[in-house]
């Protein structure tokens, strides 16, 4: 083979490892459907009611480049003063449910309420940061959902959605463990992650008292 023949068989391998290389690089990222919010807004359990969380999802999830995917927080109401109970599950569509990483969290709602694949590696902020757990030198795995472990509202009677999410004081919240494990002598309820105990109140310290800082789980509906 010439000289000249082989150099171009060389550079024209070199292009197209080039080429290859930067379709690897700018290979479209498999869009973020579900985090857990990094930061409470401040208020504790009041958030300004269902929209108000809806809009600290779309906030959080616009910071970190996954905006407008229509936000919803993982977040039940109960039936009180004539207004009817509202279910999580049926706010958040239908699936599935991909991580900021790109790791499936949930095909469906079956299975998001079944057998899913959240827990402290995967449920991830809406930045990619691990949620700290039992035993790290913070612990914030209590997430608020005031939900039932299938996702349905808690029934009336007992607050257990810090009033319908517009309470930062008196009241509770239901909220599960996102690395589905703690201290709950449930062992059940100790590795929900939507319904493993209720706080014993809905401001900032009474939240973090029991494992928590206020922080929400974050789906998008589509």
């Amino acid at each position: 083979m010439k000289p000249t023949h082989l150099r171009t068989l060389v550079m024209g391998g070199i292009a197209a490892a080039a080429l290859a290389g930067c379709a690897g690089m700018f290979a479209p990222a498999v869009p973020t459907t579900f985090f857990i919010t990094s930061a409470n807004p401040g208020r504790g359990g009041d958030l300004g009611g269902l929209a108000g969380a809806d809009a600290v999802c779309e906030r959080l999830a616009s910071a970190a480049g996954a905006g407008g995917r229509n936000w919803r927080a993982y977040l039940s109401t109960q039936a009180s003063g004539g207004a009817t109970a509202v279910n999580a599950r049926d706010r958040i569509g239908t699936g599935p449910w991909v991580s900021s990483k790109g790791v499936v969290i949930a095909r469906n709602l079956a299975e998001l309420h079944g057998a899913n694949n959240l827990n402290k590696e995967t449920a991830l902020t809406e930045s990619g940061a691990v949620v700290p757990g039992t035993g790290d030198p913070v612990n914030t795995h209590d997430i608020m959902t005031g939900s039932l472990p299938d996702g349905t509202a808690m029934p009336p009677g007992r607050d257990a959605t810090c009033s319908n999410w517009t309470s930062g004081s008196t009241g509770g919240a239901m909220v599960g463990h996102h690395n589905r494990g703690g201290i709950n002598p449930d062992p059940v309820a100790n590795v929900s992650w939507n319904s493993s105990h209720l706080t014993p109140g809905c401001d900032m310290p009474s939240l973090a008292r029991v494992g928590g800082a206020g922080l929400l789980y974050c789906f998008a509906a589509k």
